[in-house]
């Protein structure tokens, strides 16, 4: 009920022969030529949105789009096929509210669309919240049981505990660059917040090979040096670029001959160099989006990129990298069906070694937390490693505001296994957000990831004292731990122990038990 023509298109409902009822839209001259619902959309709701698409004949890729007053907002996408119902998961959130004209489009005008189970489904800021909050009790946090006893094994009630955390096991960083190597305020500063990071420029192939054959490694070494003397662990970023603008300037000469044997020395080089110190590394930059190795070497340059990059480091973990597909629903090239189709493209051309996903995450407007939770649920299904692994905002006066938004969500989806803030410090600026000013005084932005690091951290130490069984229970973020136990007669229990809180699929307590012995008091 309720569907009209969206365009010139001819519009019926159909039944299957087991009695489901779905809508077609055939006769379709132009891209939006399709069926069409109006809704009221209101701007402080998010709201979800699904639905089951297949196609006459082939395959096609099918947008979902709302036309509201003030312009075109892109639900979600899916690649449909005949024979099949593919599900499209997607979400939005309107700056205006009023009225909206839900359509949908796809550039192959010769299939009809069909539609079934279309779902719009609105949610207050509150209960996004809420789910955030549940997501993360269940995804980052473990409930751990502590027991004190006594040497015969009887409950010690009264006791006080107090947990710290010794170390954050969620992967939390920033990006960092060759400012950093003379500048002890820089280091300072860097130091005492982050245990991960990644090279803003220095390990691209356009700064480690300048000139053809006159490798350098002198400002890439160097950092990689500072990095794990202190403890900190690298992301690789990157081996190649897929963008013919960022090609060494001597590459874009070279015949197809000529560019095999200068990239096969690049991934040798820069890979066999790090063996054993990065724990990634984003082996194809960009290649949902461009295609200059692919355009110059063959369908399947990627592949064998992803192959020798595995070859000569299997303990890093080559990674997918790409922009848009969490922070921009307009842009299908990065769709999270486009992200699933390269990795099986992968797979089908002989790589079946390690993968992860990276999301680049550069967004320049209000963030639509629908868009990017439905993409990462999609992308999961891949059951790969997912790391945000660009992190920024664009500056504004909510910039702040937005960044606080989206490390909440994507710190609360299961999924997430990383976060990287690109934020490198330079004194003419970063590249579009900062986290201080030049005297290493936090930002507003700063203050966020602040906020973020002590969520992960302090803020998860417990004090209580033990009930009538010996147990004190707490909910703790997934980490290493130290509990001191001091006995009720005031005498601290000075053997103390450290465990860890990981993930537990029964969502149960994990019992951690601590002997007093009494003949010491």
């Amino acid at each position: 009920m309720g569907w009209t023509s969206f365009g010139d298109s001819k519009i019926e409902h159909a039944e299957s022969n087991d009695g489901n009822k779905y809508i077609i839209a055939s006769n379709r001259n132009l891209s939006f030529h399709s069926f069409s619902q109006k809704f009221n959309l209101y701007k402080d709701k998010l709201y979800t949105f699904s639905g089951w698409f297949q196609v006459s004949h082939g395959n096609a890729e099918i947008a979902a789009i709302f036309k509201t007053k003030t312009g075109y907002e892109t639900a979600g996408w899916v690649t449909a096929q005949s024979g099949c119902w593919s599900m499209l998961k997607g979400g939005l959130a309107v700056n205006t509210s009023g009225p909206a004209h839900l359509y949908f489009q796809s550039n192959n005008t010769a299939v009809d669309i069909w539609a079934d189970s279309i779902s719009l489904q609105p949610f207050s800021q509150d209960e996004w919240k809420s789910h955030q909050d549940q997501s993360i009790q269940k995804a980052r946090k473990t409930r751990v049981r502590l027991q004190a006893v006594d040497q015969h094994g009887s409950p010690v009630a009264n006791a006080t505990v107090t947990i710290k955390q010794r170390r954050s096991t969620f992967p939390f960083g920033c990006a960092i660059n060759q400012n950093i190597i003379r500048n002890t305020a820089y280091q300072k500063w860097f130091l005492s917040r982050f245990k991960y990071t990644v090279f803003e420029n220095e390990l691209k192939w356009y700064s480690n090979e300048k000139s053809r054959g006159a490798e350098d490694y002198a400002v890439s070494d160097a950092i990689v040096n500072f990095g794990r003397s202190h403890g900190i662990a690298i992301r690789g970023h990157n081996i190649f670029w897929d963008d013919s603008r960022f090609q060494p300037g001597w590459v874009g000469g070279l015949s197809s001959n000529e560019l095999w044997a200068a990239a096969n020395k690049r991934v040798n080089s820069v890979v066999s160099r790090y063996r054993g110190q990065l724990f990634h590394w984003d082996v194809v930059n960009e290649n949902l989006h461009f295609n200059f190795f692919e355009s110059k070497l063959g369908a399947a340059a990627s592949t064998k990129f992803y192959q020798k990059a595995n070859q000569l480091d299997g303990r890093m973990t080559p990674f997918l990298n790409d922009y848009n597909t969490i922070e921009e629903s307009r842009d299908g090239a990065s769709s999270p069906g486009n992200y699933l189709r390269k990795i099986s493209q992968l797979r089908r051309e002989g790589y079946n070694g390690p993968l992860g996903i990276g999301l680049e995450g550069h967004f320049s407007s209000p963030p639509n937390l629908a868009y990017v939770r439905s993409t990462i649920d999609v992308l999961a299904s891949a059951k790969l490693p997912i790391w945000v692994t660009e992190l920024d905002v664009s500056s504004g006066p909510r910039q702040a505001t937005y960044l606080d938004q989206i490390l909440r969500e994507v710190h609360s989806h299961r999924g997430i296994q990383g976060i990287m803030i690109w934020s490198a410090w330079s004194p003419q600026g970063c590249y579009r957000m900062c986290l201080t000013d030049n005297n290493f005084r936090n930002l507003a932005t700063g203050d966020v990831v602040d906020k973020f690091r002590v969520t992960l951290t302090s803020e998860a130490d417990s004090y209580g004292t033990t009930d009538s069984d010996g147990f004190f229970e707490a909910s703790l973020f997934h980490g290493e731990y130290q509990a001191n136990i001091t006995h009720p007669a005031g005498i601290p229990f000075s053997d103390f122990q450290t465990f860890n809180a990981g993930p537990n699929p029964n969502h149960t307590p994990t019992t951690v038990q601590f002997k007093i012995h009494l003949a010491s008091i």
